[in-house]
């Protein structure tokens, strides 16, 4: 092995087992998902329990009015895996003319002016309906029962509403009312109630009461989601304006035909092939291929300089995530991306002779098949913002700012069963903090639009009914026509970075699950940040302190601009594997802010 050997200690050892295991950012929705397996479900039934769980104990980092994306492979057709398209598109009136008629020349990171319509929920119950085999009610069993008998709210989630109360008590009363019913934050661990949403499940599982067979009657919540008594509040809701990140107030343009137009769906997904195994991503209407990008110029290289733990390795990593990311702003969006050339061999090739020895602080997309260079000017955020404050305000989705603070986040899981199906999910959006809550739901809408721009030449402009470039990007990684691991991360700008790391530790270091999710992180931040108000930092680059002094001053010495994170800051890795000839079955979970959690047997 060419890699630095994994560490002797580990926070948890990698799970091992052949029934089923499940792996998640939130102990309790490990706990549900398991529960299921347990109760005979298969993954896709303990997905969507986990999945409603999660909007329900992680608030803060997702709810059901935000998106998801996931991919999966079943048993009964395992060389096909599938895309879970749950990135909803920008309403009819979501139009640069609008927003630019408000005054603003980015779309706001909060408020529903930054909402897509909400695709998480429809997704879901469209996993459930054709890939299933429970029925609704017993699937959101759980959700129901913490949002009607309360959770102990964690710390970062506390800490958040703690951050944006003022926001709440002057600007958002009906947050206010439901995050702080006392007045006032909730502190750790203390029990919190989401009775509004409990309601809402209740009102989709009788939606499909007295219809024929268990998928009509999924169908049906289906239908009264999305054209019923939620679309109808939202709509209603948005039309009083409200406070945006901007410091206006502005209403929203949401409609009800605007969520009941929208139907998530499966889709292809984009692979490669990387050291014998098939990567799998959703395609460049997120930032899925850029991982695939940065796969094709790495393979390029010796073993050694695929290890994240030295200083070569790190070095040459970074400066791939660079070129793959530059390539992301310059041409991924919502339409027609030539993914033939960026994930070719001919391409890779020409972006892997741009890595030097040095750090580079350019911004630098390749040209396209022709020769010609993207016009695409580098963002920055706004002149004279305070960056730190906008972070502190719970703005966007930055994982770490410079003190190495959580600021904001999302959720993920991984579930497979006994049988072989496999699936691996990153819902986010609906933040509490996103947008005012709507009374008699008891949640928001999300804030994806945040990732268009207000620039009719950008590949992913604000244009009705296309979809923001999410950063939504879980991986399902085959070998031989069979699935064998599941990983994902929250994480913003840093999900494709950091699985990046799992994925080399796995397949070219050897590593088992844990050893490979303990291991120090790294990423850049030399790249346009997808989320408002769009920092940039040249030449930047963010380590875990366990990285070590030679590594991080080698680093520094090669040009690239440090900030040191912490001991155990960066990466929310999870997954799950399983090995087809055997059935033997693993998982690992990141105990980093200590509430991932893999369970299993």
């Amino acid at each position: 092995m060419s890699f630095t050997p994994p560490p002797v200690f580990t926070t948890r050892p990698t799970l091992e087992g052949h029934f089923g295991m499940a792996a998640s950012t939130h102990w309790l929705a490990t706990a549900a998902s398991q529960a299921v397996l347990e109760r005979g479900g298969n993954a896709f039934d303990a997905a969507v329990a986990g999945a409603f769980l999660l909007h329900v104990v992680e608030p803060h980092l997702n709810g059901p009015g935000g998106d998801m994306t996931g991919i999966f492979a079943t048993a009964e057709d395992p060389s096909r895996p599938q895309v879970m398209m749950g990135q909803g598109p920008a309403p009819a009136a979501a139009t640069i003319e609008h927003y630019r008629s408000e005054g603003l020349d980015m779309v706001p990171g909060a408020g529903a002016l930054a909402a897509a319509v909400p695709g998480a929920v429809d997704s879901w119950l469209g996993l459930l309906e054709h890939h299933g085999t429970w029925e609704l009610a017993e699937v959101l069993e759980f959700a129901i029962d913490y949002a009607d008998n309360g959770h102990p709210i964690l710390a970062r989630a506390a800490g958040t509403i703690a951050k944006v109360s003022e926001l709440f008590t002057e600007h958002w009363p009906s947050s206010a009312a439901q995050w702080m019913p006392e007045g006032s934050p909730p502190a750790a661990g203390d029990l919190v109630f989401n009775r509004p949403y409990a309601e809402v499940l209740r009102r989709l599982i009788a939606a499909g009461e007295g219809e024929g067979t268990r998928a009509e009657r999924i169908r049906a919540a289906r239908q009264e989601w999305k054209s019923g008594f939620v679309a109808q509040a939202i709509a209603e809701f948005v039309t009083t304006a409200h406070r945006h990140s901007t410091g206006g107030d502005h209403a929203g343009v949401m409609t009800v035909e605007d969520i009941s137009g929208f139907e998530a769906g499966f889709e292809e997904p984009v692979t490669i092939d990387f050291r014998g195994y098939s990567i799998a991503k959703i395609g460049a209407w997120g930032q899925g291929p850029a991982l695939l990008q940065t796969l094709k110029i790495l393979e390029g290289f010796d073993d050694e300089r695929l290890d994240p733990s030295t200083e070569i390795g790190a070095h040459t990593i970074i400066e791939a995530l660079k070129l793959a990311m530059a390539d992301r702003d310059a041409y991924y969006g919502d339409a027609d991306v030539d993914l033939d050339w960026l994930l070719s061999d001919d391409y890779a090739a020409t972006r892997r002779e741009l890595i030097t020895e040095a750090a580079s602080p350019e911004f630098r997309p390749g040209a396209d098949r022709t020769g010609a260079a993207p016009v695409f000017a580098t963002p920055l955020a706004p002149e004279g913002a305070d960056k730190e404050a906008l972070s502190r305000a719970g703005i966007g989705e930055p994982t770490v700012q410079k003190n190495g603070v959580n600021n904001g986040d999302t959720c993920h899981l991984d579930v497979v069963d006994r049988w072989g199906n496999m699936i691996s999910a990153t819902p986010s959006g609906g933040w509490l903090q996103s947008s005012p809550t709507v009374p008699e739901l008891g949640f928001g809408l999300g804030t994806r639009l945040q990732m268009m721009w207000l620039d009719e030449a950008a590949p992913s402009a604000l244009r009705p009914g296309r979809r923001p470039r999410t950063t939504l990007t879980p991986t399902l990684i085959s070998k031989d026509g069979q699935p064998v691991i599941a990983l994902g991360s929250p994480g913003g700008d840093q999900q494709e970075q950091w699985q990046l790391l799992l994925i080399l530790r796995l397949l070219v270091g050897g590593f088992r699950a844990q050893e490979a999710i303990d291991a120090p992180a790294l990423h850049t931040t030399s790249l346009a940040g997808s989320f408002w108000p769009r920092a940039w930092v040249p030449g930047g680059a963010v380590v875990e302190d366990r990285l070590g002094e030679d590594v991080i001053n080698g680093l520094i010495s090669r040009g690239h601009v440090v900030t040191r994170a912490g001991e155990w800051e960066l990466g929310r890795l999870s997954c799950v594997t399983r090995d087809p000839e055997t059935g033997r079955l693993s998982a690992g979970a990141n105990p980093r802010g200590a509430q991932g959690y893999a369970a299993g047997r």
